[in-house]
């Protein structure tokens, strides 16, 4: 049976045009569009994603050499470099803010979310940064230091997947606990973070929203201890205690009782000293817990090994920052092909499989479910109705 639509054009069909349509007219990207609409740039940045394209040129000739294959995309021709930098350079990144929490949406909505890997029925979810280097003499914009450039990715994760749940794109100056006080928590999450957020007054907030948090201790924290609990036998718990900080600012900033708890690390040999305020969970389940937050580095590395997110197109704030949002809505697009599966994908291997595929006329169901069947062949047809008329008689 031959498909109508290639595997990217029913990927693309994924993402409802009437939400699209209104988030555009709330953004009003097409105010002075003059034939090139935001869903012709939409699908030619997400090619840019899905392809690995290097330049405009790629994303533009790559569109443009598909044979016919285009308006099952929904748009008319390719784009032409120029007309694609300008809307790039011009047309608000915002919108592609919006639409990646639209795909997130669809994405929790859809029930293919995996389950919880932990007993208790908390929200479990990570925060972390990670720095794009860009170089200075391009992007003079996005000044760091004295000789580089860059920018700063703050996501929030959750956990039942692994779905990016909250975003932050800015500069990479910003402090990392700044944007912590951003962050939409309901009561009763658990947030896993590194020691770069550690902000006694953010800690004291939580607590008093019920918002529990495991994060690495500084070395240089002065504490007194309260009470000390009984370690679990055979665990790499060393200690565990409740204690209360005495430092002049930080007692002062979070006067609450927090829980120090001591994990022996045998794999790099080393002491790892966690803070928390939840005060009930066994302590093994706080080194697990911090132990998970693991999740959110491995998310960055997939992003920036299997996306363009460290090489660009266009050297405009506005060119970057929707190079990146793509990035991130390509991300759930990935996951969500991944969990719908019944394939045993990893992430890359997925990514490396829709890139050579992304033009071939396949069901895409059946596809991520069985990547190496071999479509059925239509009936070959009769020779002798090929034959023109009077060659039968030569042979």
């Amino acid at each position: 049976m031959m498909h109508t639509a290639s595997l990217f054009s029913q990927a693309l069909s994924l993402f409802d045009r009437t939400i699209f349509s209104r988030l555009v007219k709330k953004h009003q990207t097409e105010r002075y569009s003059k034939g090139f609409s935001s869903w012709d740039q939409f699908v030619a940045m997400l090619f840019c994603q899905l392809a690995q394209a290097k330049s405009l040129r790629e994303i533009c000739g790559g569109i443009a050499c598909t044979l016919g294959k285009i308006k099952h995309l929904g748009i008319e021709e390719a784009p032409k470099r120029s007309t694609l930098s300008y809307a790039n350079n011009h047309r608000s990144w915002e919108l592609y803010q919006d639409l990646f929490y639209q795909t997130l949406k669809v994405c929790q909505e859809s029930g293919s979310v995996p389950g919880k890997r932990f007993r208790f029925k908390n929200k479990l979810l990570s925060f972390d940064s990670s720095t794009i280097s860009l170089c200075l003499s391009l992007f003079p914009w996005a000044k760091f230091r004295r000789t580089k450039g860059g920018v700063k990715l703050h996501l929030l994760l959750d956990h039942d997947g692994y779905l990016p749940t909250f975003a932050v794109l800015g500069s990479a100056k910003r402090h990392d606990s700044t944007v912590a006080r951003q962050i939409p928590l309901s009561k009763g999450s658990i947030v896993a973070m590194d020691r770069a957020y550690n902000d006694y007054g953010l800690f004291s907030r939580w607590e008093k929203d019920e918002i529990y948090f495991v994060t690495r201790m500084k070395s240089n924290t002065r504490y007194r201890a309260v009470h000390a609990f009984d370690v679990p036998l055979n665990r790499n718990i060393l200690s565990d205690e409740i204690i209360r900080l005495t430092g002049p600012t930080a007692e002062k900033k979070c006067p609450h009782f927090l829980r120090r708890v001591v994990v022996w690390d045998a794999k790099k040999k080393r002491e790892i000293v966690l803070l928390t305020n939840h005060l009930h969970f066994g302590a093994t389940t706080i080194s697990k817990i911090y132990k998970d937050r693991w999740q959110i580095e491995l998310f960055f590395k997939a992003l920036k090994q299997n996306l363009k997110v460290k090489t660009f197109v266009g050297t405009t704030k506005n060119a970057l920052y929707t190079q990146i949002w793509t990035a991130l809505i390509a991300m759930l697009l990935i996951k969500y092909l991944q969990f719908k599966s019944q394939f045993d994908w990893s992430l890359s291997n997925l990514v490396a499989f829709l890139r050579w595929n992304l033009f071939t006329y396949r069901d895409l169901w059946k596809w991520i479910d069985d990547p190496f069947q071999v479509p059925p062949q239509p009936p070959a047809p009769d020779i002798e109705q090929l034959l023109l008329p009077g060659f039968g008689q030569l042979m």
